[in-house]
């Protein structure tokens, strides 16, 4: 399976609008400004593939940190392909793909220090990727055989939080307690535009404000929060909101991986120096479903992606590299080798993991027991067993 089969394969792609010039040095244009109808946002990448600076915002990478960025993307792709296959072949409960969004995961995750700390959702593939947590770990709860599968201390990654905004306090709590304890490390949230509306998300912007606590606010607007669009989520670019709690916020373009990089690393410093949160808002989009039991073709039209397509932030990194003679052939088909490999591991893995007991579900609920959740299991039970009655029949 190509980077191509789950991207755009067209070679013509739709201009931004902006106007550029040439800057001093070879192959990088001076910072775009946003075209008619575009939002504004830094951007090092375009999606063409040219680099472009930017006054605040910019850095300088090795082409073997470019390809490093890239082989990420690729393989996260890969391993969210694949999960997404083996849940419509009955081997997973349920999948969130990320698919359209490596660019902001992938880049604000090599942002970060091993000391920092980070709080997901449900969706951070590709952050728990740049974190070393084995990709299989991720597939075991929507299996239904464990509870998360990794030690969120052993990463500094916590455990998917399924609950809209609840880990934004889970971070500016935990951001606070590191600030006590005199220590220069960082935390990120991770959240998307739906979680934005929701009272925890708002409360920990009030609590890390005041407090000025290390924490950096990454919200990856995907333009839809379930079948909502965003312009039913706000009045105003997302970003803007930090500024009535009093910290500052930023658009960054959530399909460029260098510039969500950049971004995100500035904040970080930013948050070790004392100087409080920062919200950044990823602008990008969600390709596929929302989970696998989303029918996105009931909301949103095929021209909407079609255009999103063609920002594409593997395939803009790819001609960035192949341009600047960063990549050669032998080292994009030695990483389809590899993505193809990864892919066969996590199927193997996962046909591997045993079947959870069903009444597991009742285990645990309760330290000490309790006669509701008796009553339920016994229900269940009960139930279970009128299959076996009419198979007998």
């Amino acid at each position: 399976m190509t980077v191509e089969s789950t991207a755009a394969r067209k070679t013509t792609r739709r201009s931004s609008g902006a106007k550029r010039t040439t800057g001093a040095s070879a192959g990088v244009k001076k910072t775009a400004e946003a075209g008619p109808g575009e939002p504004e946002l830094i951007q090092l990448l375009t999606p063409e593939g040219e680099r472009v600076q930017h006054p605040e915002y910019d850095i300088d990478l090795s082409a073997e940190e470019l390809r490093g960025l890239y082989r990420d993307m690729v393989l996260t792709r890969r391993f969210d392909a694949e999960a997404t296959a083996l849940q419509r072949q009955g081997e997973l409960g349920l999948w969130a793909s990320l698919l359209g969004q490596e660019a902001a995961q992938i880049g604000s995750g090599r942002a970060l220090r091993d000391d920092d700390y980070v709080f997901p959702t449900y969706r951070e593939h590709g952050v728990a990727w740049c974190r070393g947590v084995d990709p299989t770990n991720l597939l075991g709860m929507f299996r239904g055989v464990n509870n998360g599968g990794w030690d969120p201390n052993s990463n500094n990654f916590h455990l998917y939080t399924i609950v809209l905004g609840a880990q934004t306090l889970h971070a500016t709590g935990y951001a606070m307690g590191i600030a006590k304890d005199g220590a220069d490390s960082a935390v990120i949230a991770y959240f998307g535009d739906g979680a934005s509306s929701q009272g925890d998300v708002n409360e920990s912007f009030v609590f890390s404000a005041v407090y000025n606590a290390p924490v950096v606010f990454f919200c990856q607007n995907n333009q839809w929060a379930i079948s909502e669009p965003i312009e039913k989520q706000t009045r105003v670019p997302l970003y803007q909101r930090a500024r009535g709690f009093g910290f500052p916020g930023v658009r960054v373009d959530g399909n460029d991986v260098l510039a969500c990089l950049a971004v995100t690393r500035t904040a970080l410093e930013r948050a070790r120096r004392g100087e409080g949160p920062t919200l950044i808002e990823a602008y990008t989009y969600r390709m596929a479903a929302h989970t696998t039991s989303d029918d996105p073709t009931r909301y949103r039209r095929d021209a909407e992606r079609e255009a999103w397509e063609a920002k594409d932030p593997i395939l803009r990194l790819k001609a960035y590299l192949e341009s600047e003679g960063h990549a050669d052939a032998a080292f994009f088909e030695e990483l389809e080798a590899e993505s193809e490999t990864l892919g066969k591991h996590v199927r193997e893995v996962v046909r591997a993991m045993p079947v959870p007991e069903h009444t597991a579900m009742f285990d645990n609920v309760y330290a000490d027991g309790h006669a509701l959740v008796d009553e339920e299991r016994a229900q269940f039970l009960a139930y279970q067993a009128s299959f076996a009655d009419g198979e007998a029949e």
